[in-house]
């Protein structure tokens, strides 16, 4: 009787666990689409970059982000969700001087705030698995390039050629958001 108990409840737990973890698969196909939709409305508000060329600016994304090697799910993941965030909190801002189609941008908003949900999900369960990366050194070098990006828009009085030139590295974000949501193999 106790051995059959022992083998129910094992079963259990099994199932339980399989069903709890997360579904990496899944996500990087959720992730994709989304990230796809974002960059189509990045792309919707393009105005006008051929004046704008003498603004260019690089803002030295961590090379870590541009070519992920070596790099573990739950790293990817962690840096994706601030990546997201970071960008979600720059196209909350200011960007009446674009001149952008405000339903677009809300649209890209709530995209990004889809994505967030879903890694943030996911992380929780990470966190209770005991896989979280505690020591992410990259989170912090960008979240210093993304401050960079604030910065320079600041100081170009979030002009409409400034937004253009985030655009289009955030556009850039977006490339290598794909890269990391590659490292999402189940």
């Amino acid at each position: 009787m106790i051995n059959r108990c022992t083998l129910q409840l094992t079963v259990l737990l099994c199932l339980t666990g399989a069903a709890l973890s997360v579904n990496y698969g899944k996500l990087r196909l959720q992730q994709r689409k989304s990230n796809s939709a974002c960059q189509t409305l990045l792309w919707q508000l393009i105005t006008s970059p051929q004046h704008c060329l003498d603004d260019r600016m690089d803002f030295q994304i961590p090379g870590e982000v541009e070519q992920p090697q070596q790099v573990r799910k739950e790293e990817a993941m962690v840096v994706m969700y601030e990546m997201l965030q970071q960008i979600f909190s720059i196209f909350r801002r200011g960007f009446s001087n674009a001149g952008w189609n405000e339903t677009i941008v809300e649209n890209l908003l709530e995209e990004l705030d889809e994505q967030m949900d879903r890694l943030e999900t996911a992380l929780e369960e990470i966190t209770r698995e005991g896989k979280f990366p505690w020591e992410n050194r990259t989170v912090l070098r960008l979240k210093t390039y993304y401050l960079g990006i604030l910065q320079y828009l600041k100081a170009k009085f979030y002009s409409r050629c400034a937004w253009t030139v985030v655009q289009a590295e955030i556009l850039r974000n977006f490339s290598f958001l794909n890269r990391l949501i590659g490292v999402l193999q189940d």
